[in-house]
């Protein structure tokens, strides 16, 4: 079975430093949890630099970003590539809370 690349969430440095206490990261974008959303949203590399500007476009610390590079295989929860409408671009979703142990990176955005 060939490895699926890793995915990319960007996200608020004092979430994941929250997250990584829990034990789980539950947030699914910006101001939205898991719970509310259903799902976390990811992006791959490609996508990741349109993602950052349409959500934290207007975010005032930008250095305060870091992304969480994240192993799919360690995830133990389904991910899914959707699109939001019909034939639009597919983005990776992750259908449960992301352990720390799955993300094997966090570099900095800004």
């Amino acid at each position: 079975m060939p490895k699926l690349p890793y995915i990319l969430h960007l996200t608020e440095r004092p979430l994941w430093e929250a997250a990584r206490e829990r034990g789980s990261y539950e947030m699914s974008t910006r101001g939205r949890t898991l719970r509310e959303e259903g799902f976390i949203h990811f992006s791959t590399r490609a996508q990741l630099p349109g993602v950052a500007a349409l959500v934290y476009g207007s975010y005032d610390r930008p250095d305060d970003l870091v992304v969480l590079v994240v192993d799919p295989a360690l995830l133990g929860v389904p991910v899914k590539y959707e699109a939001a409408e019909p034939g639009g671009e597919e983005f990776p979703h992750v259908y449960g809370p992301v352990p720390v142990e799955a993300v094997v990176d966090v570099e900095p955005w800004g």
